[in-house]
């Protein structure tokens, strides 16, 4: 399928406005970052704790965060999440010993601070079920509701089941909703009444890093990004040519540095996902490159007739269609990820709309200028060279143009 058909555009002839772009946002990354003291890591490099907290009526987000200041040291940081009653609250950890008592820190200060009070009760929704087990079973005896062992456990995991049920996201708003639960009569309901309240938050998941894992997984991660590159510059430099390899290379490195530059300016983390994304757009972009590259080898195997300059820009022109199609699809795949992907995919998918939108004109404007100033470094090693005028056939067409080609 083409979409372009024998298309003629100076690509190279328009390539300042796009190398200076690069250069600003390179410039404005590495300033944030510097300014900033690197990346903003997630607390899968830093060792922490990140816990999903969700509200029946949530709070603003600076009173969760006056709240926690009182109890745990160190940087707290509440993002809500649109259109919900969630907050993701994450905080770091000096060392291990730490990470060990934040948890249950974070939760007894939220309980304090932000639910109600109901002194001697169990908050039914930040209990397990074991905990609501041993709660009803000796009032319920004392109330007349004589169980079983097996029927008191088939209760407790019923009502467990109808908090966690989706549409309630493991919160109960009011007890008499457990009236519907099957089992449960108003008799001992009562008893769950007098025992238990409803409180205004659950705790839908808790992730803790230590440290020093932490610090390894950054430092792995660091290794992988760079031996995929040395990777591909040594297999591109085996099946084209160095300057080949060369070309690509600082084509996606500059897409890698300007993802995470522009991460760093939005104030976005870096965690696992988005190496996963990093390490995607590096394989995207290096395959965009080499379609270019290896369209490029066609044409001077065919001694197609030109400058060295001419013969890139048509090569680009001929796989214009290729590169429009598999981008498009491509950046409208990551596009609506970002956009209706939930929090969780919200840094894998914003890597990856960054990165196809400076990986798709590195590999035209970027990787090219670069190729084509190594081959003119090696051309003026090698000494003058003489235009001889020939005949082209373009793809598609039984009609000569002629041109004028480089011969050494």
């Amino acid at each position: 399928m083409e979409i372009f058909k024998r298309t003629n555009f100076d690509f190279l002839g328009r390539k300042w406005p796009f190398i200076i772009l690069s250069l600003v946002l390179t410039v404005a990354g590495l300033v944030s970052l510097w300014m900033k003291g690197g990346p903003k890591y997630g607390i899968d490099f830093t060792g922490g704790a990140l816990m999903d907290v969700s509200f029946i009526k949530r709070p603003p987000a600076e009173a969760i965060r006056a709240a926690l200041r009182h109890k745990i040291t160190g940087e707290i940081e509440v993002q809500e999440i649109k259109n919900t009653q969630e907050v993701l609250i994450s905080t770091g950890a000096r060392d291990d010993a730490a990470l060990q008592v934040v948890r249950g820190d974070m939760i007894s200060t939220l309980n304090a601070a932000l639910n109600p009070q109901a002194a001697g009760k169990l908050d039914i929704n930040l209990a397990s079920q074991s905990a609501l087990a041993d709660r009803l079973r000796e009032p319920l005896t004392q109330g007349g509701v004589m169980l079983s062992e097996d029927q008191l456990q088939a209760i407790t995991k019923a009502i467990m089941g109808f908090r966690n049920a989706p549409g309630r996201s493991g919160l109960i708003s009011n007890l008499d909703d457990l009236s519907g639960v099957s089992g449960v009569t108003p008799q001992l309901l009562n008893v769950v009444k007098q025992q238990c309240f409803a409180g205004n938050f659950a705790i839908r998941g808790v992730e803790t890093v230590g440290p020093k894992i932490g610090a390894d997984l950054r430092q792995q991660a660091i290794n992988v990004v760079l031996i995929a590159l040395a990777a591909m510059l040594i297999y591109i430099a085996f099946r084209f040519e160095w300057k080949y390899g060369v070309a690509a290379v600082i084509a996606v490195f500059h897409d890698t540095i300007i993802t995470i530059g522009l991460f760093s300016i939005l104030d976005k983390r870096i965690d696992l996902t988005v190496i996963a994304a990093l390490l995607t757009l590096v394989g995207y972009s290096m395959n965009d490159t080499i379609v270019t590259f290896d369209r490029i080898r066609e044409n001077l195997k065919l001694h197609m007739r030109g400058t060295f300059p001419s013969i890139v820009n048509a090569s680009i022109n001929q796989t214009l269609s290729r590169t429009v199609l598999t981008s498009g699809l491509t950046f409208l795949t990551a596009l609506s990820l970002f956009l209706f992907g939930g929090q969780v995919l919200n840094g894998f998918s914003l890597a990856l709309v960054i990165g196809i939108i400076i990986g798709t004109y590195s590999s035209i404007f970027i990787a090219s200028p670069i190729l084509i100033f190594w081959h003119d470094m090696a051309a003026g090693k090698a000494g003058p060279s003489k235009a001889a005028a020939v005949e082209v056939r373009p793809a598609g067409t039984g009609k000569g143009v002629k041109t004028a080609k480089t011969v050494k």
